[in-house]
C-alpha cells in the first residue's frame, strides 16, 4: 500500500467494560468450535442505538443481548438459546438479530421475547448468517457467512425486500461479513473477512449487481469486520486481527487510523452520541466497548417500519 500522505492516527478510550458478574469463565460450544476450546466469557458485537441513547450489543457464545446506557451502565435484555452476530432495529422496540444458530430472529426490547424472523431460503438452512443494515426503502441485506474463506468462496450476500422476497445477489465470497451502505444508496460495503478485503457492491435500478470490485486491502491474521459510513462518504472500517478501524476516503486511501488499546479485537463499530459524532466499537475478546469522537457524524440508519 502506497500513500501520498500518511493517515492521522489517534487513539480508542474505554468506554466501558462487561461487569464482572455477566462474565462466563466456563465453556461453551461456540468458544470450543471457535476459540480453540479456551475459556470466553463473552464476545461482544453488534453494536447499534435506540433513539434515547442507549447502546444494543449481542454476546455471541452465551446468546445474549445488552443494553447500555449513555452513563455506561450494563442491563441484560435478553439470553436464548442463539448465536447473535449482528443488530439493526426493524421498528421503534424491536431489534432484529443475524442469528448465526437461528438465521434471522426479532428481539422486543421491552420484554426480551425473541421470536423467529426468516430462519430458512426455501427449506434450506442459512450458513450462518452475519451482519445486516436496511436502505431508505426497506430492504434488508444481510450476509450469510458461514465457516466460507479463501478455501471455499461461498458465503452470501442476501436482499430482503419488504414484500417478502429473498434475493440472493452474491454467492461467491470469502467470507462474507460488515455491511454499510454508502450516503446516496447506490454503492453497498462488505467486508470480507477472510480475504482481508472489502468489495465495493453496486446496487442498480433493476434490482441486480454488477461490476463488484475490491475497494480495499488490508493485511494482518484477521481481515475487516464491521463497517460504517459518515455524513462525509468515509468508510469506517473495524479490522481486529490489527486492534484498528480505518478511516478510508472516496479512493480507499486511509486518513486516520483509529486504534485501540493493546490486545484489542475490534469486531463491530456504530455512531451514537450527541449528534451522532462518537463512534463506539466492540473490543470483542476484552468486553468492552471503545470510542473516539469523530469530525464527521455517521450516517442515520434506516429500519422497516416507523
Amino acid at each position: 500500500m502506497f500513500l501520498l500522505q500518511a493517515p492521522e492516527v489517534r487513539d480508542l478510550d474505554v468506554f466501558t467494560t462487561m461487569p464482572e458478574h455477566f462474565r462466563r469463565r466456563e465453556r461453551s460450544d461456540w468458544a470450543d468450535a471457535n476459540r480453540g476450546g479456551a475459556i470466553t466469557d463473552s464476545f461482544l458485537e453488534g453494536p447499534v442505538f435506540d433513539d434515547a441513547g442507549n447502546l444494543y450489543v449481542c454476546d455471541i457464545p452465551w446468546g445474549r443481548v445488552f443494553r447500555i446506557n449513555p452513563q455506561g451502565e450494563w442491563a441484560l435484555v435478553a439470553e436464548f438459546d442463539g448465536e447473535p452476530n449482528g443488530l439493526k432495529f426493524l421498528k421503534p422496540g424491536t431489534l432484529l438479530i443475524t442469528d448465526y444458530k437461528n438465521g434471522l430472529m426479532q428481539l422486543d426490547v421491552a420484554t426480551g421475547a425473541v421470536t423467529p424472523y426468516l430462519q430458512r431460503r426455501n427449506s434450506e438452512r442459512f450458513k450462518g448468517v452475519n451482519d445486516l443494515i436496511f436502505d431508505a426503502e426497506g430492504n434488508l441485506y444481510f450476509t450469510d457467512q458461514g465457516q466460507s474463506g479463501l478455501h471455499d468462496p461461498s458465503g452470501r450476500l442476501y436482499r430482503l425486500r419488504p414484500n417478502g422476497q429473498l434475493d440472493l445477489l452474491l454467492h461467491n465470497v470469502p467470507s462474507s461479513n460488515g455491511v454499510a451502505l454508502s450516503p446516496d444508496g447506490r454503492v453497498l460495503y462488505l467486508a470480507v473477512t477472510r480475504g482481508n478485503c472489502v468489495w465495493r457492491v453496486p446496487l442498480l435500478p433493476d434490482g441486480s449487481v454488477a461490476k463488484v470490485s475490491q475497494f480495499f486491502t488490508s493485511y494482518g491474521p484477521s481481515g475487516p469486520d464491521g463497517l460504517a459510513v459518515d455524513a462525509e462518504g468515509h468508510l469506517l472500517v473495524a479490522n481486529p486481527g490489527l486492534g484498528y478501524v480505518w478511516v478510508l476516503n472516496h479512493r480507499a486511501e486511509p486518513v486516520q487510523v483509529l486504534r485501540g488499546v493493546p490486545g484489542s479485537s475490534t469486531t463491530n463499530l456504530a455512531f451514537g452520541g450527541a449528534g451522532r459524532s462518537t463512534v463506539y466499537v466492540t473490543d470483542s475478546t476484552h468486553g468492552r466497548v471503545l470510542r473516539a469522537e469523530m469530525s464527521a457524524a455517521g450516517l442515520p440508519l434506516h429500519a422497516r417500519a416507523a
